[in-house]
């Protein structure tokens, strides 16, 4: 079953996937007062479906689906649109559930019970940040490594490295700041916003992730690959190591 999304795409689409009637209907009634246009699923097949055949600026997605599991709704649909903006709605509290949703691709979290005020405050966090012009510097070397902000495109020996939108950001603040000790604090608020609500675990794992795309893609290289190595500062941030002059 569907609510049509409204007619009008001029408004920034959400597709909200979420089995609780109560939960659907409240975010549907206080996105659609907010000038979102919105499509609700139950499903995670439906959502699917629907997104292969619209385009939408956000996934509001809940992790316990009667059909499947969120998580490979989120590793999907990040895969066909690197550019969605991802947010977790679960009741899933351990933080090995956290991580786990946002290393399948989700930009966010909320814990259920939340408020609509706080949902729609990450969302205009979230979509400030991502159409905030800005000049884009040329491309960077960083080892065997070419960043391209301008083209978002990351690649090792002229090979493509899929990384995440945030993953993606995150090495472009560092490598803007190569050979400084970037703080915690400067992270976030540059990469997600400067009026964040939710934990800097969520830098941690954007982090861990980074990392590890890097290596494997060094890894599988047919040629010898020499990767930018980045720096934990403890208690306070990350250091992106220069090239020896």
């Amino acid at each position: 079953m569907r609510t049509p999304p409204a007619a009008d795409r001029g408004r920034l689409g959400v597709l909200i996937v979420e089995d609780d009637n109560t939960i659907g209907r409240h975010l549907e009634t206080g996105l659609r007062s907010n000038d979102y246009a919105t499509a609700w699923f139950r499903t995670g097949a439906g959502a699917l479906t629907e997104a292969a055949q619209a385009s939408y600026d956000v996934l509001l997605l809940n992790l316990g689906l009667p059909d499947m599991d969120g998580l490979d709704v989120a590793r999907t649909l990040r895969a066909r649109f690197p550019d969605l903006l991802i947010i977790i709605l679960t009741a899933r509290t351990d933080d090995i559930d956290v991580i786990a949703g946002l290393d399948a691709g989700a930009d966010d979290y909320l814990v259920k019970p939340f408020s609509l005020t706080v949902l729609l405050a990450r969302l205009r966090a979230h979509l400030r940040r991502r159409t905030t012009a800005s000049p884009q510097p040329e491309p960077v070397t960083l080892g065997h490594l070419v960043l391209d902000e301008t083209a978002r495109r990351c690649t090792l020996h002229g090979a493509d490295i899929p990384l995440r939108p945030k993953e993606f950001e995150l090495l472009a603040l560092l490598s803007r700041h190569a050979g400084e000790a970037v703080s915690r604090e400067t992270l976030m608020a540059k990469v997600w916003d400067e009026n964040w609500f939710g934990s800097t675990k969520t830098l941690d794992v954007t982090m861990a992730g980074l990392r590890r795309r890097l290596t494997a893609a060094a890894k599988s290289s047919p040629r010898p690959a020499r990767l930018p190595q980045i720096t934990t500062l403890r208690g306070h941030g990350y250091r992106l190591e220069q090239e020896p002059g």
